[in-house]
């Protein structure tokens, strides 16, 4: 088989989540499936897709002696890797309902999650997990077996009969694979729990086929080869990594790697050298802020150069794109490529041909950046309900400023205040334990309500704003705040922002700052970064608002920042202010800086 050669195994011959399992392992036994990083070996170990056959059987016949009922859930918090696969698949092959919890998550979230979908079995990634959620006991009371991975350090002495170290429960020596339970395409497969940004999570039950298609309409979008690497980076109880990282190149033969975490992922990129990655935008905007802090310590030559680079690739893009004229100044691009692209794209592990982003809107100048120098970018668009993607840009077809076009299988609409309508195979079954707000989300003809406000042109779809999430001045103006969020944080300076001011008669932020850019900027202001009178600094705050105005000048004059808070303490999943997909939980974030936020008002800011 040749490098350009495809192997996509199709729906009808999948039909199951499991199913594709076993087609990919029948047809490719010794290729490699996965890789991930040992640390007893301090080295990067291959597994094939037979060897995965055999863990899988293994966490099979270990669910086995359970005897759990088929359609009984059971669910993991396990961090991205082989084993969180193996046993996906072995639960799905035995007929149960898998439910993904976030290795990071807090403690009460999980307590309610638990609660509401009452797991037979929890599979935690180590001891660590186990002592975390000492608080929320009472919550497992309906668990009947908890199985710990990882080390078995703190775990040995648990007075809890329940409670099995994962090397016991899985047993010894081969096992042969065991028949699969007998299950339909519409069958419920997994509960996925959003991630609650303006309330409790929600479960969403999705089916095998819901998952198969999305899956199916990505490698339909982007190319994908069985020679291709991907780079896990996003947890695999995001549903976005989950079908587009994990069941696609499963149904395109191609590998995953791990990533080992966020912090690693340079030294992962230039180790694995992978050919695709899928993200959210926060991870492009991390690299992106890197760039241009770094940026800031080059020469007056450099920094040009860089720009220049960008410009003329972004203007080779759109020319390639139909979008623009071919110019003169295209000829520079041989020589910037050497001296600029092809040194950012090692730094990537330089055989990337293209990454993926969804969950969020992605900035233009961190869209700009990549495409420009040379890695394509192609933006997505879905919701956990829809399994979760709707629609997504073609390389050959690759508007940045829309999120593509419409998968087959998936059907859209604009409805009542553009509100974008969904209709198709990746819709969700609805909500666990929840009647109520599944007819809220879904109607009677089956259009599933996104919340998003959208226009669609030429079969693309632009997502204008939020029907929600729109700021409405006491003037009437109307502001969108997350576009204005990101263009803020595109400065190296601020970390996380929030904008504002509903029914006030002015805009304001709460920044937070970046530990370390905050301490340079001090020191140039000669003012002491660790004495919290600082944030308050009149100098301090006027180039602070001059370096906000510069971020926001695209935007209607109605769109100005008027006053800023300066926060020192980051937004994290741990204090609350963050979901597990790393959103900010705006009203609890309110809540918290309520006194702040009177104060921006009340003008003692």
């Amino acid at each position: 088989m040749t490098q350009w050669n495809k192997d996509v195994i199709p729906l009808d011959a999948a039909r199951t989540l499991d199913g594709l399992f076993r087609e990919r392992v029948r047809r490719t036994p010794h290729a490699v499936a996965y890789r991930s990083f040992d640390k007893t070996s301090s080295a990067w170990l291959d597994i094939t897709w037979a060897q995965m056959a055999e863990r899988v059987a293994c966490f099979q016949a270990a669910l086995a002696r359970e005897r759990l009922p088929p359609g009984a859930r059971v669910a993991l918090m396990l961090r991205n890797g082989v084993d969180w696969m193996a046993f996906d698949q072995a639960a799905l092959a035995s007929g149960l309902v898998v439910v993904p919890l976030y290795a990071d998550d807090r403690a009460d979230n999980i307590a309610y999650i638990l609660r509401d979908c009452s797991p037979q079995l929890l599979f935690l990634h180590d001891a660590a997990q186990w002592k975390r959620l000492q608080p929320v006991r009472e919550s497992l009371s309906g668990v009947q077996r908890i199985v710990i991975g990882g080390a078995a350090r703190g775990a040995q002495n648990v007075e809890d009969e329940r409670v099995a170290l994962l090397e016991n429960w899985l047993g010894d020596g081969p096992v042969q694979a065991l028949p699969h339970h007998t299950h339909t395409s519409q069958q419920l497969a997994t509960i996925v729990y959003t991630s609650g940004t303006t309330g409790r999570p929600k479960g969403v039950m999705l089916s095998h086929h819901n998952i198969l298609n999305s899956a199916a309409g990505g490698l339909w979008l982007l190319d994908v080869y069985p020679s291709d690497v991907f780079l896990s980076v996003l947890p695999l109880s995001h549903t976005f990594e989950r079908s587009l990282g994990y069941y696609a190149p499963m149904m395109a033969g191609a590998a995953v790697a791990y990533c080992r975490s966020i912090p690693q992922l340079g030294e992962d990129l230039q180790t694995v050298r992978p050919h695709v990655m899928i993200s959210v935008p926060r991870v492009f905007e991390r690299v992106y802020m890197r760039v241009q802090s770094q940026l800031q310590k080059r020469s007056w030559l450099a920094r040009a150069l860089f720009h220049l680079a960008i410009a003329v690739g972004w203007r080779r893009f759109e020319a390639a794109q139909g979008r623009a004229r071919r110019s003169p100044a295209l000829w520079l691009w041989p020589l910037l490529e050497r001296l600029v692209a092809r040194k950012f794209l090692a730094r990537l592990g330089g055989r990337m041909r293209w990454t993926a982003s969804g969950g969020a809107a992605l900035p233009a100048p961190v869209a700009r950046m990549f495409i420009g120098l040379g890695l394509p970018i192609a933006q997505g668009y879905g919701l956990t309900e829809t399994s979760p993607l709707i629609s997504g840009n073609k390389l050959d077809d690759n508007d940045p400023a829309s999120v593509g076009v419409p998968i087959p299988g998936m059907e859209v609409r604009l409805g009542a205040n553009d509100e974008l309508l969904v209709r198709g195979a990746g819709v969700m079954l609805g909500y666990w334990n929840n009647h109520s707000a599944t007819y809220a989300m879904i109607d009677g003809e089956g259009w599933l309500h996104t919340g998003d406000q959208a226009r669609i042109a030429n079969n693309h779809i632009y997502i204008t704003g939020r029907l929600k999430d729109i700021l409405v001045l006491s003037n009437g103006e109307k502001i969108p705040p997350a576009d204005m969020e990101d263009a803020i944080t595109l400065d190296p300076l601020f970390e996380q922002a929030m904008i504002v001011g509903e029914g006030r008669p002015h805009l304001a932020a709460l920044l937070v700052l970046n530990g370390e850019q905050w301490r340079a900027f001090a020191a140039n202001l000669g003012v002491d970064a660790d004495d919290p009178a600082s944030l308050r600094n009149e100098r301090v705050r006027n180039q602070i608002m001059q370096r906000v105005a510069k971020q926001l000048q695209t935007f209607p004059g109605y769109a100005k920042v008027r006053r800023v808070a300066l926060l020192n303490e980051p937004w994290t999943i741990e204090n609350g202010l963050l979901t597990p997909t790393l959103k900010t939980k705006r009203n609890v974030v309110m809540q918290r800086y309520a006194g702040v936020i009177e104060e921006l008002f009340g003008g003692n800011y």
